[in-house]
This record gives structure tokens, sequence and C-alpha cells, in this order.
């Protein structure tokens, strides 16, 4: 586990899975008396009571309490079921830390994400074609509102983590969803992690410097955006003006356009999506000229000088 530093007390998202659990224990064990175990049962499977109980068995065996929350993990139109479980799933964390019945609201969560997990994520991206921001993988550390997470287990191989909890004799209950082949992410556990130990013996160690190597290039382009929209959004507007973007090179405008919706609205827009912004930007030289283009799940808009996204 790497070491990190957490406000206490600390919580500990558990799954009952073998990564979780491990984590648990480790935690538990590092920090007696300062760790809070936090199950989100998404009710999604026929067995999600049987975790919740397994879940409360662990708690007590390691001497930490155990909150739950029982999530709507049901995907939108357009949304695949494991994005709508990874968003109710943070909110589940994050209603879960500030429980109201709680007497000390928590400020750090771990989470056990691993170096398979970590490669996996890598593999997705470039899948899709993802830029920087996509195959900068997950960060070991990260902020969401007032709550710090963490993921300790980065650089800790799925199969060391499973021999680790044999030799100290600690259950843990297996998700049946994890062997299934529809889902894209078990067929590259399945499948491709295996070729990859065969060809590149190291290769979470080096895709997780290719990640970070990702990371770092991002923040770079993001700390440009920022100044690049500071240029283009003066005061009291708070969008981008049209003048100011039309005067960018396509690179910068394509970078301030991507931090402004990602910041403002929390929206990645496809590249096609992107493209067409750009050019309907470019294109936009006369006051009755109208910019509407699907982003997201809503739309960018010409409003005056500026831009302006909405989700009708």
């Amino acid at each position: 586990m790497q070491a990190f530093e957490p406000t206490f007390p600390l919580g500990v998202a558990l799954s009952g899975g073998a990564d979780s659990t491990a984590l648990l224990a480790l935690c538990a064990t590092k920090w007696p008396g300062q760790v809070v175990a936090l199950h989100v049962n998404h009710g999604l499977q026929a067995a999600a009571a049987l975790f919740e109980q397994h879940c409360q068995r662990l708690s007590t065996q390691f001497h930490v309490p155990l909150r739950t929350y029982q999530a709507d993990a049901k995907s939108a139109l357009g949304q695949s079921p494991e994005e709508a479980a990874r968003i109710a799933r943070y909110k589940a964390l994050e209603a879960l830390a500030q429980a109201e019945y709680a007497q000390t609201a928590i400020k750090s969560i771990a989470v056990a994400q691993h170096a398979d997990d970590q490669v996996e994520t890598l593999l997705l991206a470039l899948g899709r074609g993802a830029g920087l921001a996509g195959i900068s993988a997950m960060p070991a550390q990260w902020q969401r509102g007032d709550i710090q997470f963490y993921r300790p287990l980065l650089r800790v191989a799925g199969a060391d983590i499973r021999a680790w909890l044999d030799k100290h004799v600690v259950d843990f209950v297996e998700d049946p969803t994890n062997s299934d082949p529809q889902f894209t992410r078990n067929r590259i556990r399945a499948q491709i992690l295996p070729a990859l130990q065969t060809v590149f013996p190291q290769f979470r160690d080096t895709f997780a410097r290719s990640a970070a190597h990702a990371a770092q290039a991002q923040d770079l382009l993001n700390a440009v955006a920022s100044e690049d929209f500071a240029i283009v959004c003066r005061p009291p507007d708070t969008a981008p003006s049209i003048s100011g973007l039309q005067a960018m090179p396509y690179a910068r405008l394509a970078n301030v356009l991507r931090f402004w919706l990602r910041c403002s609205y929390q929206v990645i827009p496809s590249t096609a999506q992107l493209h067409e912004l750009i050019d309907q930007v470019n294109a936009c030289t006369t006051r009755g000229h109208s910019i509407h283009i699907k982003v997201g799940s809503g739309f960018v808009r010409r409003r005056g000088k500026v831009l302006d996204w909405y989700n009708p």
C-alpha cells in the first residue's frame, strides 16, 4: 500500500470484494480506531443483500463502524450501466461521509482500485481514442467537494492482493459480474492482461509511468487553458466571447473550449462535437449567425457575443 496521509476519521469504501477487504484490513490495522467502513448497496444484483451482510461481518472483525447506503444506480437513456453505477457510488460515498447521524464528517476516503484496474482503464481509454485526460487514467489522489479521495493500491497487482488475503486468512466475496464477458473491462482482464504479462512482464509499472506522463502534460494544458479562458471571458461575462475565441489558433481554441465545458458544466465533448463547434465559432462573422450544437447531454448556443451551454 502506498503511503498517504489522510485526515481522520478515514472512510474506506467497502464492497466486500477482495480489493476493498484488503484495503480495509490494512487501514484498520495501521490506524486503529480511526477508520470507518462505507458500503454502497447498488441493488443491481440478487446477491446485494449478501454483500452488505458480509461487510457487516468484516466491520465487526476489524473493529470498525460501518455506514451503509442504498443507492439508485439505474442508468439513464444513453448511459452505460457501469457509468451510472460509478456516479451513484461516489454520490453515495459523499452522502455517507457527511451523514447527519455521525458526530464527525469524513474528509478522507480511500478506494481500492489497484494496478490491474489502472491498466484496464488506460486500455479502455486508448480503445475509444481518448486524449491526454483519458490516458492519464486514474489519479492516486483527487478531491470532490470537501472530500479528499485516495487510491493507495494503484501500484499493487490484483494477484498480490489476493495472495495477501490468503496468507492472512481473510474472507471476501466474489462479485459474479467480474467474470461476465459482456463487459469490456472483464474481457481485457481475462484475455489481454495475460498476454501483456507474457510480452511485457513489467507492464503495470511502465503503463503507470505513461499515464503519469500524460497526466503531467494534461496539467500543463489545463494551466494554458485557464490563462486563455481569462482572456476570452472578461467580467461581467462568465462565458467565452466569440471574437476572443476566433483570435486563437486551432489547438488553443480546442483546449479552452474543452476547459470551459468541463469546468463550468462537467461536460466532455466528443471529437466530432468539438470539431463542429470550432467550425461554427470560426464561421460566426455576422450578427444573425446562430450556433446551436449538441454537446454532451445539452447544447452549445450563441447568446449575443458569447457562447452558452444549456440542458433543456
